[in-house]
């Protein structure tokens, strides 16, 4: 089954040309878990709603975690 994280975090300003966020991730302010896409993206648009998403100073991320690669059921 597949959770989602739905994730606030500051926007930092960009430092050379290159944003990497498994080596320098921006600092989260609020997490939030859900079970379900459709919980995930009303969660997320109550984030976007906040005045500091809306002047660009956070940003809000949904992100799949648990996920399963897919299985080939063809058979050949």
């Amino acid at each position: 089954m597949t959770r989602f994280l739905v994730v606030l975090t500051d926007v930092r300003p960009l430092k050379g040309m290159e944003r990497n966020e498994r080596t320098s991730p921006e600092r989260r302010r609020q997490v939030v878990g859900a079970s379900s896409r459709e919980a995930a993206d009303r969660i997320a648009g109550a984030f976007m709603a906040l005045g500091m998403v809306r002047a660009g100073r956070q940003r809000v991320k949904v992100i799949a975690v648990g996920r399963r690669p897919k299985v080939s059921t063809h058979v050949a």
